[in-house]
């Protein structure tokens, strides 16, 4: 399976190592906005042919595209290399909004692309068991979902992260994975694909650059469940997920980047009168590792929409983020005038 990747920083290093990793993955082809750049991407990862974007998503020995690019270049590339009839791996957010997001989708369906939104955990060994428990009924009736990620990444203003024409801040580099581990709840909880959120109440703070530093909201899911999500890109904050039911609970102590950000990883079954269950969980080969592996296995099944993340699940917690973002105030460039969109 040929790869190329569009983007040389670090989610981009992070996957070509995965993909020399990978069972049946070879990188042929890195692009960048600066081909001095791309060059010695290709230099350092053996990888035989560099140029810029159009170069990779027009070359016809490529067979997946890798979108690692800055938040506000998703929609036009991923869009492009569908375009191009390249299967995708894009990099999480799916795109700025859910109006972007629905156009990569919509590119995808037409030129019969598979496209997967690059939330590894969600190809993680680790969160196929966490949804096999929610649906076996341990806990009972789930009433509550709290989910953070946070860390202190520092007050440069030159990190991308505080960079608002970038799409920086919190919600959309890190607050997206809480969001969709309550959609990926709410789904499982539902027997659905996906569940839209009906209501979402949120604060934030702004910081100087107009980017949110750090963000809670409480989401409501069609059918009534409840949610309580945080993020910070200036906090390190417990990263981790517990989920509530009616006889018990489930905690994950390391559900985002397992064996990379968290504690030791494990899922912690308490049911209610009875000792925790504590459920070792797979951290070798790496996430990443596992997750190009998983593009590759749903590849060889001719999937389009992945059971990992079907795009309707894509766009309903493109939805979700939308509408906290509209909570808290924060805006960016090309946002709809009478707010978000509607799932």
């Amino acid at each position: 399976m040929r790869w190329g990747i569009l983007g040389t920083g670090k989610i981009a290093a992070v996957l070509a190592a995965a993909i020399a990793e990978s069972q049946d993955g070879e990188l042929v082809a890195v692009g960048s906005r600066d081909v001095d750049r791309a060059s010695a991407f290709a230099s350092t990862f053996d990888v035989p042919s560099s140029s810029d974007y159009a170069g990779v998503v027009e070359d016809p020995g490529v067979d997946v595209v890798y979108v690692a690019t800055h938040h506000p270049a998703h929609r036009e590339w991923a869009v492009r290399a569908a375009e191009s009839g390249k299967h995708l791996l894009c990099e999480k957010p799916l795109a700025m909004r859910r109006a972007d997001a629905a156009e990569i989708v919509d590119a995808a369906r037409r030129h019969d692309v598979f496209l997967l939104e690059a939330f590894a955990y969600r190809s993680h060994p680790q969160t196929e068991r966490l949804v096999e428990l929610l649906r076996s009924e341990r806990i009972g009736e789930i009433r509550m979902v709290d989910a953070t990620f946070g860390y202190d990444a520092g007050p440069s203003p030159d990190n991308y992260l505080m960079v608002h024409e970038l799409g920086g801040g919190g919600i959309l580099d890190v607050g997206c994975y809480p969001t969709s581990m309550a959609h990926l709840v709410a789904a499982a909880v539902a027997g659905k694909p996906a569940v839209a959120t009906v209501e979402v109440a949120g604060a934030g703070d702004l910081g100087p650059t107009g980017v949110d530093h750090t963000a809670a909201a409480t989401l409501v899911f069609e059918g009534g469940l409840l949610a309580r999500v945080a993020c910070s890109i200036r906090a390190n904050l417990e990263n981790r997920v517990r989920i509530t039911g009616s006889k018990g609970a489930i905690e994950v102590t390391s559900p985002w980047l397992p064996g990379r950000i968290g504690r030791e990883a494990a899922i912690v079954v308490q049911e209610w009168g009875s000792d925790p269950e504590v459920l070792p969980q797979q951290v070798e080969p790496d996430i990443y590792t596992i997750e190009v592996d998983a593009v590759e296995g749903f590849l060889r099944k001719q999937e389009r929409s992945p059971a990992a993340m079907p795009w309707e699940d894509s766009l309903a917690n493109m939805a979700t983020l939308d509408r906290w973002r509209a909570a808290i105030g924060l805006r960016y460039e090309g946002d709809p005038v009478t707010g978000p969109q509607e799932a």
